[in-house]
């Protein structure tokens, strides 16, 4: 599969772009977007494999309390429920990580803004080609002066997926939410001007004039406290710049399932079980904290380098393709995870014959 990345030049003029082909070893043949899913399609595949039996929906946790030998899950409408441990991967908004991180590392908890918003919505494959003629047929990236935009093609090539990202030098207002309704005119207003490319407003008078804030967990010290861990969004939520946050989320859940199987086929059960569950979650944090960290940190980068920011390649488009090429992408997508589980495991050896 050849991904393309589409670098037009300063003022977002995209019939000038530059493509750069990084090619990645898969099956699936050039230009057919077969790795590129509608999320809700991806969930109703994943809803398939889980036990109806085990779910519990209509569930909001308010509290969280360890005990020796068990956690206490406390919910809004009440009820309670215990567990040997808990694993939150309850987003941006997560009440886990305020668990985890609040005894030690207060200012850790909440995500902080990246700096940056994007407008976003999805459109029929049919009515991109109208705009964008055959500047449709794989993932690109614009970049310009404090704004760019990203398009890709989803649900097997059917829609046609964009952001319309601006770059912001005040505060986030919004304490509690992730997204701000603006008027259709402010929304425009964002990509006004003679420098801008009219291709660009007419995908933006396609969006809804919602606001989406880019927030991310910048710094983290740890996954997890005592028999309470982090996972996905929870723990490391990240700017949308490599297209990579979501992956680390399932790295993390494939470390730690193999884990917990571990930890659940161990010898010795019941109060025993303790000294396996801390070698288990000392692992997880080992192997994954390092890697999902530098994933956030390599997309607060790309942010700045796709808004012309970067002090090392500044608004040189040259100086940009060249720093993509240079295996930017390698570690993320050619990383051996079988090796991670088995680093993990030796790791749990190592903790409890310390």
């Amino acid at each position: 599969m050849a991904r393309q990345v589409c670098l037009g030049p300063p003022k977002l003029r995209p019939q000038k772009c530059l493509s750069l082909s990084i090619h990645v070893k898969a099956s699936y043949r050039s230009g057919t977007n077969a790795e590129q899913a509608h999320r809700r399609a991806v969930l109703e595949i994943m809803n398939k494999y889980i036990s109806i039996q085990k779910v519990r929906f209509s569930k909001t946790v308010v509290g969280v309390q360890q005990h020796p030998g068990k956690v206490i899950l406390k919910f809004a409408d009440g009820g309670t429920a215990e567990a040997s441990i808990l694993v939150g991967a309850d987003g941006i908004k997560s009440t886990v990580r305020k668990h985890v991180l609040g005894p030690l590392y207060t200012s850790q908890v909440e995500p902080v803004y990246g700096n940056s918003y994007c407008y976003r919505g999805m459109i029929p494959i049919s009515e991109a080609k109208e705009i964008f003629g055959n500047l449709t047929d794989v993932a690109k990236m614009y970049v310009g002066e404090k704004r760019c935009c990203v398009t890709y093609m989803i649900s097997k090539g059917e829609q046609f997926n964009f952001l319309l990202c601006a770059l912001d030098d005040k505060p986030w207002g919004l304490k509690n939410s992730v997204s701000q309704k603006i008027s259709h005119g402010a929304m425009m207003a964002d990509f006004e001007g003679p420098e801008v490319d009219e291709r660009f407003r007419r995908l933006l008078r396609e969006a809804r004039p919602v606001k989406w804030g880019f927030l991310h967990h910048r710094y983290t010290s740890t996954y997890y406290r005592d028999r309470v861990v982090l996972l996905g969004d929870s723990a490391h939520v990240s700017l949308p710049f490599q297209a990579a946050g979501a992956g680390q989320g399932l790295e993390d859940s494939l470390i730690l399932s193999n884990l917990l199987a571990r930890i659940y086929h161990a010898p010795d059960q019941g109060a025993a079980l303790a000294p396996y569950i801390s070698a288990g979650l000392v692992a997880y944090d080992a192997i994954r904290r390092p890697r999902a960290q530098k994933q956030l940190e390599r997309a607060y980068e790309m942010s700045h380098m796709l808004h012309f920011q970067h002090p090392e390649t500044g608004k040189t488009l040259d100086k940009i393709a060249s720093k993509l090429q240079r295996q930017w992408f390698d570690w993320i997508w050619f990383h051996d995870l079988n090796a991670d589980i088995d680093a993990a495991f030796h790791k749990i050896y190592e903790a409890l014959n310390a």
